[in-house]
């Protein structure tokens, strides 16, 4: 068993952190070969020292409920065809008493208080976001599904080179995050083409992490460049 497959078993045989975090955290280090080359530590209290599942919940929310497009339509008794005469008269008939052809009671009548077009946007407080992302970090880290790469130089865009770092840190076919930071434009653009085909991979600047993309793949894996970044900026 090779020290990636090692990590990732322990990783889904452990529960989630919630609470206090004690530390330190220790991570390990691959090269693009998937070779362990070594470990880093890192004090829960870089970022933050404790993790809200309640923050986190909301956080993720926020984040779902903004990606809405809010655009669902249905038509209401006003907006429908037909005539607005009663059908029959109130008794007599043995009839059931209704009144037009537009009643939701109907087929084909309109809908009853039927969602319209809306807004579902808006946002938590910046401190409260800046935190759960601190904390969707440190979940990571405690719950071992996080992964430590050297770098990431790649000299042209090749899905085969991504693939081929995935394979052999033994996350071929899951879902995951990497984190990248001190690219020049051209090396980050070559880095997200050699990533973008690869189904369940995202790749983004750890600056533009949140708490939602942190937490919606199943494995993260950060540059050490990234990691020093995100320790700069907690």
């Amino acid at each position: 068993m090779t020290a990636a497959t090692e990590s990732t078993n322990t990783a889904e045989s452990k529960p989630p952190v919630e609470g206090d975090v004690a530390g330190p955290i220790e991570l390990p280090v691959y090269n693009s070969a998937g070779v362990l080359t070594g470990k880093v530590s890192i004090d829960p209290a870089e970022f933050g020292g404790k993790i809200s599942k309640q923050l986190l919940h909301e956080a993720v929310l926020m984040y779902l409920a903004n990606q809405r497009a809010g655009t669902h339509s249905t038509l209401r008794r006003g907006e429908v065809a037909g005539s607005t005469r009663k059908l029959f008269r109130q008794k007599g008939t043995g009839n059931a008493r209704v009144g037009n052809r537009r009643t939701n009671k109907r087929r084909g009548g309109g809908t009853a208080k039927g969602p319209k077009p809306r807004d579902y946007e808006y946002h938590l407080p910046r401190k409260a976001l800046r935190a759960a992302t601190r904390m969707a970090l440190l979940s990571r880290f405690a719950d071992n599904e996080t992964v430590i790469l050297e770098d990431l130089n790649l000299t042209e865009p090749k899905t085969k080179q991504v693939a081929g770092i995935l394979k052999a840190l033994n996350l071929t076919g899951k879902s995951c995050l990497i984190g990248t930071a001190g690219l020049d434009p051209k090396a980050q653009e070559i880095a997200y083409k050699s990533a973008r085909n690869i189904p369940g991979l995202e790749l983004m600047p750890a600056a533009e992490f949140n708490a939602y993309v942190v937490l919606r793949p199943k494995r993260l894996i950060l540059t050490k460049a990234a990691l020093e970044q995100l320790r700069t900026k907690s």
